[in-house]
């Protein structure tokens, strides 16, 4: 009986211990058929998995939440967590939210003005 309570638990642990892996679809959540470019200064910058973050708040005083690529495949694009720095000027051009009046973006370009550094427009998303 012990054995048998002994299966029950374990099997129970593997089967209820999984990690539960999902992920939703950046067109319900953004309008990808629009894009919107905003300029200003790095505020935030959030280097995480399953992503990253950049808050860029606009002359205007309007701050900007962009999501961005995880961190495993920016670390592979040239991206690390010191690339870019509170107080950086940027102009970022990405998909607003379907949401309207949220300051929400998907990044799809990134510069920074000081240097040129650039992100975006696919096949490696390359840094220059």
């Amino acid at each position: 009986m012990k054995v048998k309570a002994a299966v029950l638990v374990l099997a129970g642990a593997l089967l209820f211990g999984m990690t539960v892996s999902a992920h939703h679809s950046f067109a319900s959540t953004y309008d990808l058929a629009k894009q919107v470019k905003i300029e200003g200064k790095m505020v935030q910058f959030l280097f995480r998995n399953p992503h990253s973050f950049v808050h860029v708040e606009t002359a205007d005083g309007e701050r900007w939440s962009i999501e961005w690529a995880g961190g495993g495949q920016l670390a592979g694009n040239g991206i690390d967590r010191n690339t870019l720095k509170v107080g950086d000027p940027v102009i970022v051009s990405g998909n607003p939210t379907r949401t309207d009046g949220e300051h929400r973006l998907r990044m799809v370009t990134l510069k920074r003005t000081t240097d040129g550094l650039t992100w975006g427009n696919r096949e490696g998303e390359k840094v220059d």
